[in-house]
């Protein structure tokens, strides 16, 4: 396997960042992952300007996209796999201890893993943490991402896939890893990028694919929705038949179905 650090390929085993790394030290940095078929990665473009728009709101030099896209061509090329996730990082560099920022320049990671295709449903739980819509880093991919750990052990110990969260005055927001779809009365619903959710690009296609509208939900929502569905790079759309307790059968209901056809279309053109 080999990996791009910095301003180069390197053997997986053998290459090194330095364990002073402000991404590592105190979780300043931010990434973006992309899904790669047969050597190509999908929606490479609005992942780049997204990453751009994370490391602004870090305060982070913006990255060098010409080396970034080089780094991408070069991983891809040297591990060939027929569905991969591509995984661009770019963290503060070598710092002091602490938070203050370091003065040697940010650091540039890409590597790739092998992914499979994900189940046509899934379950998801919701969990008792939330959201904050108003904080520092609401809206950027950042690599701080222990909350997100945390709530996605608690979802496998529920026999779930995907934790949901509420933000901060209760309305439904995202999952730790996915944008949150439902379906009510044949219309399709998602939670405005106002709620603190993520700007996922597999959800900007949807949406704008679907007519999405965006709403501003309340929890339970996730009681009486005809249908749920997620969005993710790996994901696309994906189906959930069980939310905590409630079945939702069948799914993929209807809606979503569609949904999921032309993502799959319409993406495989893109």
């Amino acid at each position: 396997m080999k990996v791009w650090v910095n301003d180069g390929l390197r053997d997986a085993d053998s290459a090194t960042i330095s364990v002073l790394d402000h991404g590592l030290t105190v979780g300043d940095g931010v990434f973006e992952t992309l899904k790669a078929v047969d050597g190509r990665a999908f929606a490479l473009e609005p992942h780049l300007d997204r990453l751009v728009v994370s490391a602004r709101g870090l305060g982070l030099p913006d990255p060098d996209l010409d080396e970034v896209r080089r780094a991408c061509a070069a991983v891809l090329e040297a591990n060939p796999m027929p569905l991969g996730r591509l995984r661009v990082t770019y963290t503060g560099g070598l710092s002091p201890l602490g938070s203050d920022r370091g003065d040697d320049g940010p650091s540039l990671i890409v590597a790739i893993g092998g992914a499979t295709r994900r189940p046509d449903s899934t379950a998801v739980v919701t969990v008792p943490w939330t959201r904050n819509e108003r904080g520092a880093l609401t809206g950027l991919k950042t690599t701080s991402y222990a909350e997100n750990v945390v709530a996605l052990a608690h979802a496998h110990r529920a026999g779930a896939s995907e934790a949901l969260f509420a933000n901060t005055v209760g309305q439904l927001c995202e999952g730790t890893g996915s944008n949150v779809f439902v379906v009510l009365d044949g219309r399709v619903h998602t939670p405005p990028l106002a709620s603190g959710c993520l700007a996922g690009i597999t959800r900007r296609l949807v949406a704008e694919w679907t007519d999405a509208v965006e709403t501003d939900l309340p929890m339970d929502v996730l009681r009486t929705a005809d249908e749920v569905f997620l969005t993710s790079t790996l994901r696309d759309v994906q189906a959930v038949h069980r939310v905590d307790d409630r079945e939702l059968a069948p799914a993929p209901g209807p809606v979503t179905a569609k949904a999921a056809r032309v993502f799959a279309e319409r993406s495989a053109l893109l």
